[in-house]
């Protein structure tokens, strides 16, 4: 039998989520909620460059502050993850 202090400690923090999965995890969402309040069918608005500057700077600084935790894979999965989202905004570009 669990004691309630005990309850809510098994997963204090997200100590079980890696770095490199919460970043990806940001980036879709900081860019999806970009592209949802920043991209008409008629222009992008100049918000939503300022706002994928901003998440460059934050990838940037995570990702120099966490390096010793980052292996190899979780290297290749976040370049891939990278491109993905380009791969991303380039199709809503085009298909705008």
């Amino acid at each position: 039998m669990l004691i309630p202090e005990e309850v809510f400690k098994r997963r204090k923090q997200h100590n079980n989520t890696p770095e490199s999965i919460m970043l990806i995890i940001v980036n879709f969402i900081v860019v999806s909620l970009a592209e949802t309040l920043f991209w008409d069918h008629t222009h992008i608005n100049w918000f939503f460059w300022v706002a994928i500057g901003l998440l460059a700077v934050y990838n940037f600084f995570s990702l120099r502050k966490n390096l010793e935790v980052y292996s190899k894979i979780d290297k290749i999965v976040y370049v891939l993850s990278m491109i993905t989202l380009a791969i991303l905004a380039a199709v809503l570009f085009i298909f705008q």
